[in-house]
């Protein structure tokens, strides 16, 4: 198979290289702002798990670009993740764990103590292949995105984020009916059929009398009186709204390329995407023999070295996490 399969097999792929997109996900987004039409008149945006950076490159092309060079300071658009990614006009970008307060405040401080119109999130996990724990913990991802949502999103704003339909969906369904008023679930034709991704739009924020605010995965996990129902119990029967987009193009098809067709490389190669640590890593070790020890949480790290639980000399460059960087882009 030649580099010019993929541009047959997968028509979006095709056309994110030709139009500029840093990835297909772009469309996915897209397709959703035609059908609700919510990126209109604003100038607040978030973006988490942002990196490449599609789904940033539309909120700048629909909220940024459009307007005259002296207007644009009003519009700020802020993308967050642990990766980084290259800049993009009009989008400031903060590597930073969407489940820490810390980077809700930053992000508040970013909008000059105002809060967001939009929170939109592309954010998946590595697939595994067994679906169940796949969309188990896409779904605990969905909530970590919401919870930071309901730190800096303003009432009345919009929530868009992608779910795994799976047998959870109903109950997730029914903890953002907790928020929003306006809940549906979205399949845009850029998401092929045969995949369990789909995305929820849920619209008109609002905290419900005596909420406070907290980790909702933890709220959830410690209180279960939120959830639907008790373990035991049988679940209510739960119909979840959904819309499908009907577009030209079936990203299940293959397209002909065309007698005009010139082959285009991706528009942005990842900066910092995290297998590269591991590839770099397992190349210099065998992992059946000696096994590789990730730290995500820096102060977790200095509590286990200060009790003498440190990585072994032999592994004293395992990956550690960062501490958040800012990456400002050009907002000219």
């Amino acid at each position: 198979m030649g580099r010019t399969s993929k541009d047959k097999r997968d028509i979006f792929y095709r056309l994110a290289k030709e139009q500029g997109w840093r990835a297909r996900s772009a469309f996915k987004l897209l397709q959703a702002e035609e059908t609700f039409h919510f990126l209109g008149g604003l100038t607040r945006a978030v973006d988490l798990c942002a990196a490449p950076g599609s789904w940033s490159q539309v909120l700048a092309k629909h909220m940024y670009e459009p307007l005259p060079p002296e207007e644009r300071d009003k519009v700020k658009i802020i993308a967050v993740d642990l990766q980084g990614m290259a800049p993009i006009e009009g989008v400031t970008q903060l590597r930073a764990d969407i489940s820490k307060e810390s980077t809700a405040e930053a992000i508040i401080e970013f909008f000059g103590g105002e809060k967001a119109q939009i929170v939109v999130s592309d954010g998946a996990p590595d697939s595994t292949g067994m679906h169940d724990f796949d969309a188990y913990v896409q779904g605990e991802l969905l909530l970590s995105a919401l919870s930071i949502s309901t730190f800096i999103l303003e009432t009345g704003g919009t929530f868009v984020s992608k779910i795994y339909r799976a047998d959870r969906t109903s109950r997730l369904y029914t903890q953002l009916k907790r928020f929003f008023k306006d809940v549906c679930v979205f399949k845009p034709s850029a998401s092929r059929n045969s995949s369990i991704e789909a995305f929820v739009v849920a619209r008109q924020f609002f905290l419900p009398e005596g909420h406070k605010l907290c980790n909702l995965t933890n709220e959830w996990h410690d209180h279960p009186e939120t959830w639907v129902c008790r373990k035991k119990e049988n679940p209510p029967v739960v119909h979840v709204p959904f819309v499908a987009y009907k577009g030209d193009l079936d990203s299940d098809r293959t397209y002909d390329l065309g007698e005009d067709y010139v082959y285009k490389d991706p528009v942005q190669q990842p900066l910092t995407a995290a297998y590269q640590d591991i590839l770099k890593k397992t190349s210099q070790i065998n992992i059946k023999y000696e096994g590789i020890r990730v730290v995500h949480d820096e102060e977790l790290l200095k509590e286990w070295y200060a009790a003498g639980e440190g990585l072994n000399s032999s592994n004293d460059d395992d990956i550690g996490s960062k501490n958040p960087e800012t990456k400002k882009g050009e907002t000219k």
